[in-house]
């Protein structure tokens, strides 16, 4: 049998372009090579899936690390707002929570997952699982088909949708860019993005499950500004993550070659210098007696405060009334900039999106069909698009999964 429309991969670009493709009238194949369709999407947002946000067009372009403007033809199309009517005319509710975060009221990824499931299945799309797509199949400079471990199917169209590189137990194992390469793509390098990082400082493994919330946190490479987020970050026993390390993690990577990169934390971003200063002299005056490692965690949380003090070079039986103008002012210092040497990221594997890929270049941004070879479309991670925290990642896989779609049922 001969496929209108063959989509590889059954992520969450994959299925939105698959259902939508169906829905459209197209007979679809779609291709997962793993035993069950959204695996890396259930997992998404700590298994709760930050669906998109509510900000703006410009917002949005904004959000992603390069390459944005490549989305906005895209996003004209379908976007935000779009999305959100579409799971919500499946039955699925959703919610807006800080940072314009939306969410499913349900709070559960698996809801989103079988919300597309029931998309596909309800248009007609024939799936076959434990079939991972090894090559795609070119006649007269057209893509005809894919060739898989279960044998050739053919197609007038095909749809990559294979994912990245991160979270390979998921079947994300950068199958696509392969397959993209040996047909004359170009593959931008491949990294991670939205990472957690290593630290040098041996003293972080103490700190391990320790929150900051409501820090300011600059990346400084080779002590030029490189970066900066405010909101919360996590110690973990390699180093740190959280929300506003990640978001950072992506210039962190593609700095990280140039030189020495660090992390300025700075402990009251609400609060200058000087009020911090005098913050400390009425903390001292009011617990004079008591000794500063019992004062600071008034300031601090109660497990920094030794590494603290170390780290100030103040004894830490020093009483409140003992603390001198020199101490004081390396106490305000650190509270306002205190320094994490970069040791590197952690593994593409654990990283929650892949940086790089195929070249937009060589996609047209209105059908995403590849440039090279006719009838061969894009969409998800595996382009070269990579946004920040905050549901930008996945509304661009939707976005570009459902004109992919769209596009891939139009005549040639």
């Amino acid at each position: 049998m001969r496929w209108d429309v063959i989509v590889v991969g059954g992520g969450a670009s994959g299925l939105m372009a698959a259902g939508r493709a169906a829905e459209l009238g197209a007979r679809v194949l779609l291709l997962e090579k793993m035993g069950r369709v959204g695996i890396k999407l259930s997992l998404t947002g700590k298994g709760r899936c930050n669906l998109t946000n509510s900000g703006d067009l410009q917002t949005f372009i904004e959000s992603y690390r390069h390459n944005g403007k490549f989305l906005h033809n895209v996003f004209s199309r379908f976007f935000n707002d779009d999305l959100i009517a579409f799971f919500n005319s499946c039955g699925l509710s959703t919610i807006e929570e800080r940072g314009r975060r939306i969410f499913p009221a349900s709070d559960r990824a698996q809801d989103v997952v079988r919300v597309l499931r029931d998309y596909i299945s309800g248009h007609g799309v024939r799936v076959v699982f434990h079939a991972p797509g090894r090559e795609i199949l070119v006649v007269g400079g057209r893509a005809m088909g894919v060739r898989t471990d279960s044998g050739v199917f053919e197609a007038n169209r095909v749809i990559l949708a294979t994912g990245g590189a991160s979270y390979p137990q998921t079947g994300s194992t950068g199958d696509g860019y392969r397959m993209a390469k040996n047909l004359g793509h170009t593959i931008q390098p491949i990294r991670p993005s939205l990472v957690p990082l290593e630290i040098e400082e041996p003293f972080v493994r103490d700190l391990q499950g320790l929150a900051l919330k409501n820090v300011k946190v600059t990346l400084l490479a080779s002590g030029r500004k490189a970066g900066e987020e405010f909101g919360e970050m996590l110690f973990t026993h390699f180093g740190v993550s959280g929300p506003i390390i990640l978001t950072l993690s992506g210039i962190a990577v593609s700095e990280l070659a140039r030189g020495k990169e660090e992390l300025s934390i700075d402990f009251k971003p609400a609060l200058s210098r000087e009020q911090v200063e005098a913050r400390l002299i009425r903390e001292f005056q009011i617990h004079r007696r008591r000794q500063i490692i019992n004062i600071l965690p008034h300031l601090l949380p109660k497990r920094l405060v030794s590494i603290f003090i170390q780290r100030a070079a103040i004894p830490a039986s020093l009483r409140g009334s003992e603390v001198q103008s020199g101490e004081r002012k390396r106490l305000v210092s650190l509270l306002k900039d205190w320094r994490l040497t970069i040791q590197g990221p952690r593994p593409v594997e654990e990283a929650i999106v892949t940086a790089g890929g195929i070249s937009v270049k060589e996609i047209h941004p209105s059908t995403m069909e590849s440039k090279i070879v006719g009838g061969l479309h894009f969409c998800g991670e595996v382009i070269d698009v990579d946004g920040k925290t905050g549901g930008y990642n996945l509304q661009s896989a939707f976005s570009t999964g459902w004109v992919a779609g769209e596009a891939a049922t139009k005549e040639p």
